[in-house]
């Protein structure tokens, strides 16, 4: 007791002091995002000693056999339905018919319980459903991806009262209603703390009915589906002057449901997101009053709208784009693969030529890792976490590294991919990429200020305790607090800065490896060993920084890096091993593994170049970098193995982008695979004809080396190849806009 009392008065309390100056206090929305959602995955990371035990008992996911039936059913027919060039370029829209499908079919309601009329539906069957259309159409993707997304059907299962659930959810589920959620505004962007958009409570007369209300006022742009929307979410900042539902004046951002045909709602005007034709557009209201059960949640969730949102977007934010992102590094991995082994030049596939090998291998290697990580994030999803961080992650790496295999596949086709028509299956993927890259949280903001600045404080294992306690506005308690949690925290550090600066002078030798896993133990380890270096500098970064350090954007972007590499690899190593282990599919293994150790060591070094305490950073590189124990990138053999995969059949390659392609029902997609599957049917013959000393297999034909069976299947072969070559034209009078 003695013991314990000196530490606090010598040691606890003047660290308490000097942390509550260096600390500046959480605003509102600031705790509220922090506060949102769960931690998972991204915990044992920042532990910097993760639990491989618990990373291979995560249930790998599964579709349902009624999820499958609605796949093989619904999805495979809307797919059928699906013409993008038609959707873009002819009719700007999704046909009626697409319409009525989806409506008919439920699409709308797919993570809406059973119970309202929806599927019910787990997050990997949603997140299946929106890979599947997003390959054959990104105006699908979307329309239906938004309102299983961040909408009025997620906020209503998780905050709406029963009421209000059994009203709206069987008319969303239905289709009878299309949502849509006005957030931002011209004057609000990613700061939504700044809008503009008003409620005010107050009473009118409606019907000669006395009835409380709010009188909306609001300008927001970017909403999808709003053009055709029947009922908006409305996010706005609600006030209540004269006191009808309490005594504070303001109360802060609250959400409503706006039904759009009330007087003075303003919809229908589309905007035109790089060239897609997915409804999107602003939504105005000018002095349009909604009762006060209007409220999602009613009275008590007034001024609660900022938590409620980054609640729902916990989870949404980690499906609808990463699954998005997924299909399209699956589908540029699979047609640059097909093409750049059926197109020759100098009478050899262009797949052969290093330089194009060195994309066919990040596209791979990408495609393996996002796919990965979008199953790894949705088991974490159906085990009822709701991981803000990771959800965040996801956001971001899957479409960056979306829109740098969208780049390298039209790198690869070149003109094939460039002039445009119904037979150009990328180009308007590639026109889609900066939507990705902006909505959800644009990647800018998410990068700098959400990744590590929310994960810091979330998922350590002390520092929320420490940031509340230091937050306490009754001191004495904070003390208390603090002294209860600070000491457990420096011995944490301790031990981690240990482990850490052994596991980088080892290179993790020595790091444990799960059961099972032992041809990926040299990835188990360099990940331990990274996890270390991450924790142990992300500690001195917090202590030497303190809360400027969210203000040090590039700091914190690239300890953000570091966080987000070390969950994707551990979803590598997951789905490696969910699928069985395969020898075959260790190059894609290794080198996302080899990537993501050089990406980790690249933004340490960067980090330890930029840290204002050089002491400190001095003494951080002797420990976590040193000499003779550095990362590699893949080396090129490894690029060229992971390549290989995609130019040829295999096992292998089925596994890494076969699924995409089951009943794509794309003449061109189509066209490109049968090309490929008769030109690899015909190399073996090409060989003989070719050991022959004969160029060419006319010559052979007409020689007699070769059979006239043999022969057909050479002309179908090239006539294939020529088809897929070839390219769309137009008469000079189809490029005239119509007055």
């Amino acid at each position: 007791m003695n013991w314990r009392a000196w530490r606090r008065k010598w040691l606890t309390e003047p660290l308490y002091r000097m942390a509550r100056e260096a600390m500046p206090s959480l605003s509102a929305t600031e705790r509220q995002a922090i506060e949102a959602g769960d931690v998972w995955w991204d915990a044992q990371l920042f532990s910097g000693n993760p639990n491989w035990k618990t990373l291979v008992n995560v249930k790998p996911v599964a579709l349902t056999p009624s999820e499958q039936a609605y796949m093989d059913g619904p999805v495979a027919q809307l797919c059928r339905m699906l013409n993008d060039w038609d959707i873009n370029w002819t009719h700007g829209d999704l046909p009626p018919s697409v319409w009525a499908y989806i409506r008919q079919h439920g699409f709308f309601g797919m993570i809406i319980p059973k119970e309202y009329g929806g599927l019910g539906f787990s997050a990997y069957a949603h997140s299946e459903v929106v890979r599947r259309l997003s390959v054959r159409s990104v105006a699908a993707a979307v329309t239906v991806m938004v309102p299983n997304s961040l909408g009025p059907g997620e906020l209503l299962m998780q905050f709406g009262t029963e009421a209000q659930r059994q009203y709206w959810l069987p008319r969303l589920a239905s289709g009878e209603e299309i949502p849509c959620f006005g957030l931002t505004s011209p004057e609000a962007g990613s700061d939504a703390a700044s809008m503009t958009d008003t409620g005010v409570i107050c009473r009118r007369n409606i019907g000669n009915v006395d009835t409380l209300g709010i009188l909306l006022n609001w300008r927001k742009r970017y909403i999808t589906l709003s053009p055709v929307a029947t009922v908006l979410g409305l996010a706005f900042k609600l006030s209540d002057p004269d006191g009808l539902i309490g005594v504070q004046p303001e109360l802060g951002i609250s959400i409503a449901l706006v039904p759009t045909n009330l007087p003075g709602v303003v919809t229908g005007r589309r905007h035109l997101p790089a060239m897609q034709a997915f409804q999107n557009g602003p939504t105005e209201g000018k002095d349009v009053f909604v009762p006060i059960d209007a409220l999602i949640g009613g009275v008590e969730q007034a001024g609660q709208g900022w938590p409620m949102l980054m609640s729902a977007l916990a989870a949404g934010r980690g499906i609808s784009l990463p699954s998005l992102s997924a299909a399209a590094c699956t589908f540029a991995a699979h047609t640059s693969g097909a093409y750049a082994r059926v197109r020759t030049q100098f009478g050899i596939p262009i797949g052969k030529f290093e330089g194009v090998q060195e994309k066919l291998g990040r596209l791979a290697g990408n495609a393996y890792l996002v796919e990965a990580a979008r199953r790894f994030t949705c088991a974490g999803l159906q085990l009822g976490y709701k991981p803000s961080v990771v959800s965040a992650i996801m956001k971001l790496h899957a479409t960056e590294r979306m829109r740098q295999s969208v780049n390298d596949a039209m790198d690869i086709h070149a003109g094939k991919a460039i002039i445009d028509g119904p037979g150009n299956y990328l180009g308007n993927l590639y026109r889609a990429l900066p939507v990705g890259i902006t909505v959800e949280g644009a990647n800018i903001l998410t990068r700098s200020l959400i990744v590590f600045g929310q994960g810091a404080i979330r998922a350590h294992p002390y520092l929320m305790q420490e940031v509340t306690a230091l937050g306490n506005s009754d001191q004495l308690a904070g003390e208390d607090a603090f002294d209860a949690v600070i000491w457990k925290h420096l011995g944490h550090s301790t031990r981690n800065a240990l482990r850490a600066c052994g596991l980088a002078w080892t290179k993790g030798r020595f790091a444990s490896v799960p059961q099972g896993g032992k041809s990926a133990a040299p990835y188990y380890r360099g990940l331990s060993r990274y996890a270390a270096a991450f924790a142990l500098v992300s500690e001195v970064a917090l202590l030497t920084l303190g809360g400027s350090l969210k203000r040090k954007e590039m700091l914190s972007s690239r300890l953000g890096d570091m966080l987000s590499e070390l969950y994707l690899l551990s979803a590598v190593l997951k789905r490696w091993q969910d699928e069985g282990q395969h020898e075959s599919d260790l190059p894609l293994v290794a080198w996302c593994a080899d990537q993501a150790f050089v990406t980790m060591e690249k933004r340490l070094d960067d980090i330890l170049l930029n840290l204002p305490m050089r002491s400190a950073a001095w003494v951080l590189r002797a420990l976590l970098l040193p000499p003779g124990m550095r990362a590699r990138p893949p080396s090129d053999q490894a690029t060229a193995r992971c390549a290989n995969i995609l130019l040829e059949p295999s096992d292998t390659r089925d596994r890494l982008v076969g699924a995409v392609w089951e009943d794509h029902d794309s003449p061109s997609v189509e066209l490109l695979e049968r090309a490929f599957e008769l030109v690899i049917e015909v190399q073996p013959l090409l060989d003989r004809i070719r050991h022959a000393g004969l160029k060419d297999w006319r010559l052979a034909h007409a020689s007699g080396a070769i059979t006239d069976v043999q022969a057909s299947l050479l002309e179908a072969a090239d006539a294939a190849v020529a088809a897929v070559v070839e390219v769309d034209d137009f008469a000079p009078g189809e490029f005239q806009r119509q007055s």
